[in-house]
């Protein structure tokens, strides 16, 4: 085996490591909690699938680069709960993270980095797209869940509002359905009013 392999193939098993990463909503069956690479694979392909149905165009090739590069910074910095208090750092942690991911001497995607940051930052509509998804997902999933994470960590209508409101302005149709969904979550004492 060539040193070049050897490195891509470290680096695949660096990859690797995103599946130990837990995040606190449960799969769908309820039965565990989901990892952060199960939830970049879903990410992309509801992504794919939501970017057909809407029929506008999308830059496809991208949309799903940016949607499977969007958590490898959990890889160091591990996953932070969406209503978790320390949110506000989370980008700083993955940053540096995702960092050394892309110095990683088998790593062949050279613009990995500024993938990340633009999954992170910008405000094309394949990000704007991914940033719906990747809130609608978890929302999910703790309706399949019977609230799932929500009951567990005491969270509230308003906090779970608060973090959806943006998809108001990006997909209507989807937020009006959202709100739907939470007035029912609330009326079965899944979220807290």
């Amino acid at each position: 085996m060539t040193d070049a392999t050897s490195s891509l193939c470290d680096f695949f098993l660096h990859l690797d490591r995103l599946k130990t990463v837990i995040r606190k909503n449960y799969i769908g069956s309820g039965e565990r909690k989901e990892n952060s690479a199960e939830h970049s694979w879903h990410l992309a392909m509801a992504c794919w699938a939501l970017a057909e149905a809407l029929d506008e165009d999308f830059d496809m090739e991208q949309l799903l680069k940016l949607a499977l590069v969007h958590d490898i910074g959990e890889i160091g910095a591990g996953d932070t709960f969406l209503y978790s208090a320390q949110r506000d750092q989370a980008a700083a942690r993955e940053r540096d993270s995702i960092a050394d991911t892309a110095a990683h001497t088998g790593n062949p995607i050279s613009n990995l980095m500024t993938l990340w940051e633009e999954q992170e930052t910008g405000h094309s509509k394949e990000t704007r797209l991914i940033k719906v998804v990747d809130r609608l997902l978890p929302f999910l999933l703790n309706l399949a869940n019977e609230g799932g994470a929500w009951p567990e960590n005491g969270i509230h209508k308003d906090q779970v509002l608060a973090m959806q409101q943006f998809i108001e302005d990006e997909q209507p149709e989807i937020f009006q359905w959202m709100q739907e969904q939470i007035e029912q979550a609330v009326s079965k004492g899944w979220l807290r009013s």
